[in-house]
């Protein structure tokens, strides 16, 4: 589990078909020595299983290998080698909870519509999948691409964001465009009102 607080800014290094699906080295700040084999660590949103790692002299890294599933329902498919990817390790008990609980399991994709540069921050538009669309809600939360945001408005499949430029220098926001696709998980707790929603009105 996640707060979408994302604490490093990864570069992927390589990416390599395995019969899996995709292998990915992934370089990063951590001390890779203060987790072990198995760690999980959202990479832009997705929860990963760490399956190789080194602390090295030219740069620490771990590896990940990413799912036919997860390679179908997310922007991985799409990692090449020199891009910026938003980490964040696991929630630990007792941890300040500074975004919202996220699990890392992304819902869909979004596509960046809008976005609008101001002095003080950056407004992106998004176009959300019909399937994830009703679990947006005007001031909820949503983690995109890893990152927990609240939205600010909401009409239809469109939503949209504020982010102040602290975010913008710590994650790969500021590199996003129109037409971006970005990994979106919906808040779970609007996941379990809808389920309970369905269950009141078949009785």
């Amino acid at each position: 589990m996640f707060t979408g607080i994302v604490t490093d800014l990864g570069e992927v290094l390589s990416v390599e078909d395995v019969p899996a699906g995709k292998q990915t080295r992934i370089r990063t700040t951590y001390d890779t020595d203060t987790f072990d084999i198995g760690a999980s660590i959202s990479c832009s949103g997705v929860c990963h299983t760490v399956t190789a790692k080194q602390n090295s002299s030219d740069g620490n890294w771990f590896e990940v290998v990413s799912a036919a599933e997860t390679l179908a329902l997310t922007n991985v498919s799409t990692w090449t080698a020199g891009q910026k990817i938003n980490l964040e390790r696991s929630l630990t008990l007792g941890a300040e909870l500074g975004g919202h609980l996220v699990l890392g399991h992304v819902d869909g994709l979004a596509t960046v519509t809008k976005r609008e540069n101001h002095p003080e921050s950056v407004y992106f538009q998004f176009e959300a999948t019909g399937e994830t669309a009703p679990f947006i809600a005007k001031k909820g939360s949503v983690a995109l691409d890893g990152t927990s945001l609240t939205v600010n408005e909401v009409e239809g499949r469109l939503f949209s964001v504020f982010l102040i430029p602290h975010t913008l220098e710590v994650t790969t926001w500021s590199e996003r465009q129109v037409g971006d696709k970005i990994n979106l998980e919906v808040d779970m707790m609007a996941r379990y009102a809808a389920r309970l929603a369905e269950f009141s009105k078949t009785g």
